[in-house]
């Protein structure tokens, strides 16, 4: 008996203390980092000005879509042959490429460009997470010079763009997007309309009106103009008559 009792205490020892190796974590217990590293999107074979070939989408994770990630690179003046020229406000060397994750109208992840001034690389990350995390949709993300820097063509192909050295819209004076400080977000969805109420592109007519509803739509102090504002920057369709719905600003203009 005294022999069994202790053979009884060696076992429930076993169970006790061994063979566990520690609890599995719980759910949610280890945090994804708030960015990763992506590589730039390499230039295409072909050498045309301008012409890239796309990033790879980032891979799911086994429990949903990837986490955002952003990369922050000085951007090759090569780069730019449309929208900079000698001249412009700012120099080709103070833009940055900012290369990010993005939601798709498709609801899947893909990876977009943005140039931006260097200055505002941490705001625009710091937006672009947040609405990625809120899921928010946008139809694409290329630079505007694969529009060879026409701004038209860009909207037209509902394209979301920063830097581009223009003058503003019926103006002679430079546009914040010139400096790099401004970015258009889905512009037929978001279109220019002008005080009467109309707007230069057929396809974003029927989004000339606010507030409304849809996917990708801005409306006056919804969770997309509210995180633009939490880092100081202003929306076009605050302004007085002509509205810009598409356009956030680090000045407001």
């Amino acid at each position: 008996m005294k022999g069994a009792a202790t053979m009884a205490f060696v076992v429930l020892a076993s169970i006790s203390c061994g063979g566990g190796g520690g609890q599995p974590a719980p759910a949610g217990s280890s945090a994804a980092p708030s960015t990763q590293s992506l590589p730039s999107a390499p230039t295409s074979a072909t050498g045309g000005a301008g012409a890239t070939t796309p990033a790879p989408t980032p891979s799911p994770t086994r429990t949903g879509p990837p986490p955002f990630a952003a990369k922050v690179t000085p951007i090759a003046r090569k780069r730019l042959p449309y929208s900079w020229r000698p001249g412009c406000p700012v120099s080709h060397q103070d833009l940055r490429l900012v290369t990010m994750t993005y939601w798709g109208f498709d609801d899947r992840a893909h990876t977009g460009e943005l140039v931006v001034r260097k200055t505002v690389t941490d705001d625009v990350v710091t937006v672009f997470k947040k609405l990625y995390a809120m899921r928010y949709p946008i139809r694409q993300m290329r630079l505007v010079d694969v529009y060879k820097g026409d701004d038209y063509d860009s909207i037209d192909a509902d394209n979301t763009s920063a830097f581009n050295c223009r003058a503003a819209t019926g103006s002679s004076n430079w546009s914040n997007h010139a400096y790099g400080e401004a970015i258009d977000l889905n512009p037929r969805e978001n279109p220019y309309v002008t005080a009467s109420g109309s707007t230069a592109h057929a396809n974003a007519k029927k989004y000339a009106h606010r507030p409304m509803r849809g996917e990708g739509v801005i409306n006056a102090g919804d969770r997309v103009v509210r995180t633009f504002a939490a880092v100081g920057w202003g929306w076009g369709g605050s302004w007085s008559g002509t509205k810009d719905y598409q356009h956030f600003s680090r000045s407001g203009r």
